[in-house]
């Protein structure tokens, strides 16, 4: 457990990619057994220990400490599993002893849920603070450290000297602690076999065109599509069943069981998840929507449908066709939707332009469709590779919109940032029967720098009128200039609008809020 909280702590406060890559190799090298393969499931969210919730955490620290001085607490700290590790007793008895994190994993695994909360105030009792708060953290599911499932599976592929496309690969069939994996990473196995399995293969990504590209590159020698604004899957159809896959590899089937009844092709597709139906397109919030539902019923399946714009394909019955031009598969591609009919299955439409000002034009007029983000440009002789390949792949988005707004509450982010208000709703002022107010219209966590959030959060602690739980209503003075992608109707909030992808651009300490935007302007924006 020692080593398993150790590393978790490197990872919080180490803020860059690679020093988290590192902390992940070094920790995957130096562990083994089940304490490694379900600190890999803790980390990449597949560890699931059901009677461990979060109200049973505060029962037991409500039973270990005073009530009040714990919601105090709590309300500071603005992080759970942090507040328990703190306030919890310390026995200094045990210091010397290192519980396996399998053994605790398995024993909690194994209880009922009364079981399991005597067994997680056992070792509350019996490990140090740092130690407490992994628990915590693995138990509740709530990790928070910057990691994603990719990165753990590249920290495997460089732990282990093997590629990381063969590591996603079999990564569906695996479930924790991955004995079969380890086996085959060692050297005491072959590979877990994936012929004939519906697998994921990793994706290949395209990188932001930039001015100086422009200048040197042929629009003829590139495929266009536009750039749609939904969710990147992969659906892969194969003797043994059929799985939808998210961008990262997860497999999200589950949540959209309409999409993985047998489509009649065996094979793998690449493409955008979209609301709604070719025929009928939806709005980003409607597939968020989607997206939010874990299992999701029958009745809200058909009253919020979803398909899937195919752009490549990636194998066709047995034959993998990755190693092929991309103007190759694209014909491949035509081809099998030509035998489909399925509205759950369209085809990305191919868009011509033999000048780049003609394309620009386009890329800029392409807002009259809000799920358009732009424009892809594929080079046609591209083979299928992973990850962001120089020169092969461009995305071309339009330009942001952006507008001022007041930051009206704010809440402490999380990790590194729980101890500071780092998470800000803003809104736009509307016009009443009582009068002028300012109604929320968006929610950023990012944006700004390091120093900039040092100000933002002096200002949230000088201007703080009200509390509501963790959350701090602020006086309405300070104006922020907001950056979002595309702006939607939305009877889930109550200004009837929804920002897609809302950042901070600017703090406009020099603003007046009677400057700032109206709903009225933002509803202008809506296409």
């Amino acid at each position: 457990m020692k080593a398993f909280a150790t590393m978790l702590e490197n990872l919080v406060f180490s803020p860059g990619r690679n020093a988290k890559l590192a902390h992940l190799v070094a920790w995957l090298r130096s562990n083994s057994g089940d304490s490694r393969g379900f600190g890999v499931a803790a980390v990449t969210g597949d560890l699931s220990l059901p009677h461990v919730k979060g109200k049973m955490i505060r029962d037991l620290a409500a039973s270990a400490s005073d009530e009040t001085l714990f919601a105090l607490s709590y309300d500071f700290v603005g992080d759970l599993a942090e507040t328990v590790s703190l306030l919890w007793p310390q026995d200094h008895s045990h210091n010397d002893t290192d519980f396996a994190l399998g053994d605790i994993v398995r024993q909690i695994q194994g209880a009922t849920r009364k079981e399991a909360e005597a067994i997680m105030r056992f070792h509350l009792d019996r490990l140090d603070q740092t130690q407490r708060w992994a628990l915590l953290k693995l138990a509740t599911g709530g990790l928070r450290v910057g990691v994603s499932a990719r990165l753990m599976r590249i920290a495997l592929a460089q732990a282990f000297d093997q590629k990381v496309e063969d590591i996603e690969e079999i990564w569906p069939l695996l479930s924790p602690p991955y004995e079969p994996l380890f086996d085959w990473l060692e050297g005491r196995a072959m590979r877990p076999k994936s012929e004939g399995k519906a697998v994921f293969k990793p994706l290949m990504l395209a990188n932001p065109l930039e001015e100086a590209d422009r200048q040197k590159l042929a629009l003829s020698d590139y495929q266009i599509e536009w750039k749609w604004d939904g969710a990147r899957v992969q659906l892969v159809s194969a003797e043994e069943g059929v799985r939808l896959f998210s961008r990262s590899g997860d497999d999200i089937s589950a949540a959209f069981p309409e999409m993985v009844i047998d489509p009649s092709f065996k094979g793998v597709l690449d493409g955008e998840l979209l609301a709604g139906t070719p025929a009928s397109l939806g709005s980003f919030n409607d597939l968020q929507q989607r997206l939010n539902r874990k299992k999701p019923s029958g009745k809200f399946i058909t009253e919020n449908p979803v398909f899937i714009r195919c752009y490549d394909i990636l194998m066709q019955g047995g034959q993998d066709c990755r190693h092929l031009p991309l103007q190759q598969r694209r014909v491949m591609l035509e081809t099998l939707m030509g035998t489909i009919d399925d509205e759950r299955l369209d085809l990305s439409e191919m868009i011509a332009a033999d000048r780049w000002e003609a394309l620009d034009e386009m890329r800029t007029n392409c807002r009259a469709n809000s799920l358009i983000e732009g424009v892809m440009l594929k080079q046609k002789s591209s083979t299928y590779q992973l990850g962001r390949i120089k020169g092969q792949w461009y995305k071309w988005k339009r330009n942001p919109f952006y507008a001022d707004l007041v930051i009206m509450y704010a809440q402490r982010g999380h990790g590194k940032r729980s101890s500071k208000y780092s998470d800000f709703t803003f809104g736009a002022w509307q016009d009443t029967e009582d009068g002028r107010v300012i109604v929320p219209v968006g929610k950023a966590y990012s944006g700004f720098t390091d120093a900039e959030l040092q100000k933002l959060d002096k200002f949230v602690r000088d201007h703080t009128i009200a509390k509501f739980g963790p959350v701090r209503e602020v006086e309405q003075k300070l104006v922020i200039e907001a950056a979002f992608d595309s702006i939607h109707h939305s009877s889930r909030h109550k200004s009837g609008v929804a920002m897609r992808f809302p950042r901070f651009h600017a703090i406009r300490w020099d603003k007046d809020p009677e400057e700032a935007d109206t709903l009225d302007s933002l509803r202008r924006l809506i296409s």
